[in-house]
Formats: structure tokens, sequence, C-alpha cells
């Protein structure tokens, strides 16, 4: 074929394979789109924090003396009463120290009755001037200073018997006992030596969070200490389950941690069904504020570029049309939209359709509700 003949054919071919496209293009289907109206509503704000509980009184049992633990008294995890014994440690060189300022105290106390019966036996004669001011002056000093010597053994005594008493130790308050850090023939001291066991109360308990110093000062312009006061806090549990009992704020950390940058913040809650016990881990959530007429889409509705944030809405004529939007908090599976979206805008659900500007669409109208709270955290 020469070349001047190819031409034609050529452009013909490219006229049949253009008119070949726009009518497959024209058969493509309209794409359904699931849609929904743009929602606006009330919306509660509830803040949540990572806390620890903490007994209303956890008290660290330390021993006050050095020696070798002879006994254990309790059964760990029990109950305990205030005064009951505990642990018993080797007490044979404290009470060798008590006997040996007893003894330290009766020879005192010998002394001083003689010194008591010279000097009553010099005053008359120093009175009818058959002894000397001298001797008399003598007599009296030497009553005088064993008086002392009597009160110093007193108190070496009083002083041995308190370190005996401490080779017995018992619980300071009511509560449940700890597992013990020491077993019977440990060595213990009285310096330097670790807690070993805990008593806590597991009445009311502690509940310790922080909070971080943007969400502090937010409380502090947004509610009044009286309202902060009086907020009601749930506590979730490991399982996902809300403890029934709530709780209420009861104060805050006089500063903030200048290496964390958070203020720690304390939560205290009755505790009647003694199921939350110390050192657990519970999520601390309460409502901080409301959004009124707050304008909310699905997060489906939204589409993420880097900083931008994208809404697609439906026109009258059915077609596509994206708008940069603000948004705020998200609200469960919703987002708050501050600004670019009103009440009753139908906007396309990007998430399940590939969908651009200007293209046509069926929309097809999905049910959908916006009962659901915000959560910070």
């Amino acid at each position: 074929m020469k070349p001047c003949q190819a031409i034609p054919f050529l452009f013909l071919f490219f006229a049949f394979a253009a008119c070949k496209d726009k009518n497959e293009q024209a058969k493509q289907p309209v794409p359904e789109v699931q849609v929904v109206k743009v929602g606006q509503r009330d919306l509660p704000v509830y803040m949540e924090y990572v806390g620890q509980t903490f007994g209303q009184s956890d008290v660290e049992i330390q021993p006050r003396v050095n020696g070798w633990v002879q006994n254990i008294a309790f059964k760990e995890g029990s109950s305990v009463k205030k005064g009951q014994l505990l642990y018993i440690i080797q007490d044979d060189e404290l009470k060798d120290r008590e006997q040996a300022a007893s003894a330290e105290l009766s020879q005192a106390n010998i002394m001083l009755v003689k010194a008591k019966s010279d000097l009553d036996r010099v005053k008359p004669l120093a009175d009818m001037n058959a002894l000397s001011k001298r001797d008399l002056d003598a007599a009296q000093a030497t009553y005088d200073a064993q008086k002392e010597a009597v009160r110093s053994a007193q108190a070496s005594l009083s002083n041995a018997r308190l370190q005996l008493s401490y080779s017995r130790i018992t619980s300071p308050i009511n509560g449940v006992i700890g597992i013990s850090k020491v077993q019977v023939g440990d060595y213990v001291k009285n310096i330097g030596q670790t807690p070993i066991n805990t008593v806590s109360t597991l009445g009311a308990l502690r509940v310790r969070f922080p909070i971080t110093e943007k969400d502090y000062l937010m409380f502090k312009q947004k509610l009044t200490p009286d309202q902060l006061r009086s907020l009601d806090v749930e506590f979730v549990l490991n399982d996902g389950t809300i403890f029934p009992e709530k709780g209420r704020l009861d104060f805050a950390n006089r500063e903030v941690d200048p290496t964390t940058g958070s203020l720690l913040v304390q939560a205290v809650v009755e505790n009647k069904s003694n199921l939350l016990r110390p050192g657990q881990y519970v999520k601390v959530r309460f409502k901080a504020y409301e959004f009124p007429n707050a304008i909310m889409v699905p997060q489906e509705a939204i589409n993420q570029m880097q900083n931008v944030y994208m809404a697609y809405l439906v026109n009258d004529s059915n077609r596509i049309n994206p708008r940069p939007v603000k948004v705020g908090e998200r609200s469960g599976s919703n987002w708050v939209v501050t600004d670019g979206l009103k009440p009753g805008d139908n906007v396309a659900l990007v998430g399940n359709a590939f969908i651009k500007a200007g293209m046509e669409i069926k929309p097809v109208p999905k049910a959908y509700s916006y009962d659901s709270t915000s959560t910070k955290q």
C-alpha cells in the first residue's frame, strides 16, 4: 500500500476508535453512592484519662529494729485489725538490753536510797555544828546526782523496752494486707530496708490520673471549682465494663510536673462493693463541657490528606462537589465540623466508592444516627 493511500485508512481507524470510546462511556452506568445528611445537635464532650487506684490509707510496713524474721503471724491477702500481730523479729539481744537497763535502774535506786540515808544523817549533825557545812553540801550533791542517775536509768529502761516492742510488728490500721516481701529466716534492717508489706483500707478508694497542662487551662476557663467538684466521674474497668459507682473529683496537685508537663488529679469513689483494689488501672471518664448545635458528619464522609480535610457534597444535579472543611473533636464514629458545612447538606460517603469532582452519581440515602458522645483522650 502506498503512503498516500495509508493516510485515509489511519484517519478512518482513529475516528472509529473515538466513536467507540464515546459509545462505551455513554453506556457506563452511573455509580450508586451512599449519601447522608449533615447532622446538628448538642454534643456532650467527655474527657478520658488512665488512672491508678490507691487505698484511702496505704500504710507501708517497715521494720524498726535489725534482726532475723522469726515468725509471720498473718495470711497474705487477708483482712487485719489495728494492733494485730504481723511479724516477730528475733529479740534475744533486745531482751538482754532490757535486762541490763533494768539492773542499772535497780542499782541506781539502791544508791539513791543510800544517798538519802546519808543526807538524812548528815543534816542534823550539821545543824548542831558537829559536821561542817561542806559535809552537808557533799551529801546533798551526792543525793541530787543519784536522783538524776535514777532518771537516766529509767529512760534507758524505757528505751530498751521500746526497742524490744519493735520486735513485734503490728498492723497500724484496719485493712487488707498484701504479699510479704520477706519470709521466716530473712534478715531485716531498720535503715535502708524496703517496706516488707503494705496494709490498705478497702473502703473509699483514691484514683489518681495525670492531665495535660492544656486540659487544666481548659477546665479553669470553662468550669468553676464547684462545677468541677460536682462532676460525676465514671470508671471503666480493664474488661471494658463500667464500674457501677460514680466518683467525685477531689483535688489537683499544687504544681505541674516539669518533666512531663502534666498535673496529677485525684478522684474519690466509695467502692462499697470492694470490687476495686489498690494498684488497679482504670479509665477515668467525665463530662467536661458541651458543644451547642454541633455540626457532625460520619468519619467516612471526610477524606484527610495531610492537614487538609475534604467533604464531598452532592448537589441538586447529583454531582460531586469537593469542599474543604475544618474539623473539631471526634464524636464516636463522627467528626465535628466547625466550618464548611451546614445542617441538611448531603455528603457522599467516600469510603465505599471511587468518586471524583464533577462526576454524576446515583445517591443512595443511608439511615444514620448521630447519637454518640465525644471523648477526648
